[in-house]
């Protein structure tokens, strides 16, 4: 009886590690160009092979093969078969690239397909070393331990369609595709193209590193069918030239958020002082001043990119959404970007696939639970310190992101008032409805304090309201646009959304025979009440469950408002004071009866 058993058995870890937890086939891709820029690949092509099959009376195309190719400095027999090996690699301990797992090209390789195979050289590719790991001889445990490199020649497909084949490279190729989830060569580039575009940016930006991506059918290997480089795709959106449509693909679509836009934090670990640097951006205004910005193609570019992108030795990670209000279209107006070197992997909990920084995302997903328990960020930092635990510095980083964004995003909310649509010039508008009520009451000689400076000159007049439109964050040229249409149509109100200091929901200021009431953007009746209900030029495709939400949130809202009216006049002390507000709330209710039952 045969009681010795293996501790893994290789089916099994061959399952666990095919599991890794890479996201899609352009991730495990991005494992690969690690690889090729950490070996000094100034080249690297995505070289993707389909076969054509005859299924129901039609020629259909899927993918057959993967390759990977780059001029890196290749390898030896003895980096070859450590690369092969899960755990093992070139650069375990260099803290200085983009490398350091060793799990890249064996994990990311089986994570798609259940052959790989590669050919690397050091004095041209006509003297390649070859190995490989085919899944089904491990399973069958034919196949125990990488196989001892050997010259092999490159198959002809591989040299006819890559461009790289200079003295010192590698390729990689993938065989027996059964996990790729995009089953034809054209979506397989146009799901790599965003992505690695985005994760490598820096190196296509600067030039280093330039990425060819293919596709070709295995017997016409001399007809490609697609052929062109990846372009920088930029979160933060100053990067220039980009693949951001029209006009932005030529100058940068969002601006630096301030003089401070860019913090750097310096972070003691192990010793060092390590420092990390936070960007802030924020779209500009002219990007956002023309109606349905959301659905243009620059806009829907933005949709795909929303969240802080973490960069590590000048790659990013991911694009973290932990911070993001999800379902506010409004979201991808602003750019984050975290930027920490590999020392502080363990910091930010950096994955060994390279795709997250686990630490960072949940303590961004928890602090307001990890505040309302320690009551304090300090004491939380102290905490952390007295138990070693390295993740301290990272409160202070996300906590500073998630005030700054609150800024950030009250100028986004700001930027297109009083702009664009064509529906601010009806009649039925709140404004105009209002000021024929206005006028109603002034022919029966109801006067107000702002009424005897409707009689300024116009051009007196639109420059006051447009200073004072301009306090609340428009640009000059809104602010400009918006007081020349109110003074032109002869409207009395002027609404204004801004930060305001304190608890006021609303402020009410006469400016030059205008009424300017400006709304409090920090109030907690504008988020439940007016942004629900606010027509934006992004919310066309809300879907009806959204819509209803949102007429519930706002009744939600409204009612509350009431409750704190009944609370605060039922805590009114004396009670000839009572009775003063509840006289207020009389002739404020005469008021709206006459204003809203009005049609103009």
């Amino acid at each position: 009886m045969n009681t010795n058993y293996d501790l893994v058995p290789p089916a099994l870890a061959i399952k666990a590690m095919r599991d890794n937890g890479y996201r899609n086939t352009a991730y495990a891709i991005a494992e690969l160009i690690d690889n090729a820029i950490q070996a000094q690949a100034s080249s690297v092509e995505l070289l993707c092979c389909e076969r054509e099959s005859f299924v129901r009376e039609r020629n259909r195309r899927n993918i057959h093969q993967i390759a990977i190719l780059d001029n890196g400095l290749g390898m030896d027999r003895d980096v070859l078969s450590q690369a092969l090996q899960f755990g093992n690699g070139a650069y375990l301990n260099d803290r200085s690239g983009i490398g350091r797992f060793g799990m890249g090209l064996p994990s990311s390789s089986i994570s798609q397909s259940r052959k790989v195979e590669v050919w690397t050289w050091q004095s041209g590719h006509e003297n390649a070393l070859y190995s490989y790991i085919d899944l089904d001889k491990v399973e069958s445990r034919d196949q125990n331990t990488v196989p001892e490199p050997k010259h092999q020649p490159i198959p002809e497909i591989w040299l006819q369609t890559g461009r790289s084949f200079t003295r010192t490279g590698t390729l990689v190729v993938w065989s027996t595709l059964d996990r790729v989830i995009w089953k034809t060569a054209r979506s397989i580039i146009k799901n790599s193209n965003d992505l690695i575009g985005r994760i490598y940016r820096r190196f296509i930006g600067e030039g280093s590193v330039r990425i060819r991506m293919v596709s070709f059918v295995d017997d016409k290997p001399d007809q490609l069918n697609e052929d062109h480089l990846a372009r920088v795709n930029d979160p933060i959106y100053l990067m220039v030239p980009s693949s951001t449509p029209d006009p932005y693909d030529k100058e940068a679509m969002f601006r630096h958020d301030g003089d401070r836009w860019e913090i750097p934090t310096k972070i003691e670990y192990q010793g060092q002082i390590h420092q990390v640097i936070t960007r802030f951006t924020v779209a500009k205004e002219e990007t956002r001043n023309r109606p349905n910005a959301g659905s243009t193609p620059y806009g829907n570019h933005a949709k795909k990119n929303v969240g802080i992108s973490l960069m590590r030795a000048d790659r990013e990670l991911d694009l973290d959404t932990s911070l993001v209000i999800q379902f506010d279209t409004r979201e991808r107006w602003w750019g984050v970007e975290v930027e920490f070197p590999p020392a502080l992997d363990e910091v930010f909990g950096v994955t060994n696939n390279k795709q997250t920084a686990t630490h960072f995302t949940e303590i961004a997903t928890t602090l307001d639970e990890i505040l309302s328990d320690v009551g304090s960020i300090v004491e939380f930092k102290e905490r952390m310190r007295e138990e070693d635990n390295p993740q301290g510095p990272l409160i202070d980083i996300i906590y500073q992101i998630r005030n700054r964004l609150g800024h950030i995003r009250n100028i986004i909310k700001v930027q297109t008032k009083g702009t664009g649509s064509s529906k601010r010039h009806s009649p039925a508008t709140p404004e105009a409805q209002g000021t024929n009520v206005t006028r109603q009451r002034q022919k029966e000689g109801y006067r107000g304090a702002s009424d005897k400076d409707e009689q300024l000159p116009a051009t007196e007049r639109q420059a006051a309201l447009a200073k004072e439109l301009e306090e609340t964050g428009l640009s000059n040229d809104q602010a400009l646009e918006l007081s020349a249409r109110t003074i032109s149509e002869g409207t009395k109100y002027a609404f204004a959304t801004t930060a305001l200091e304190g608890r006021s929901f609303f402020t009410v200021k006469a400016v030059a025979g205008e009424l300017v009431i400006k709304l409090n953007i920090n109030h907690p009746a504008y988020k439940h009440l007016v942004e629900v209900l606010e027509e934006t030029d992004e919310d066309e495709n809300l879907s009806q469950v959204e819509l209803l939400s949102r007429l519930r949130e706002a009744g939600k809202g409204l009612r509350l408002l009431f409750i704190a009216w009944a609370r605060f006049e039922d805590e009114a002390y004396p009670e000839k004071r009572r009775e003063d507000i509840q006289d207020l709330r009389y002739q404020w209710g005469h008021y709206a009866a006459q204003f809203l039952e009005n049609e103009g």
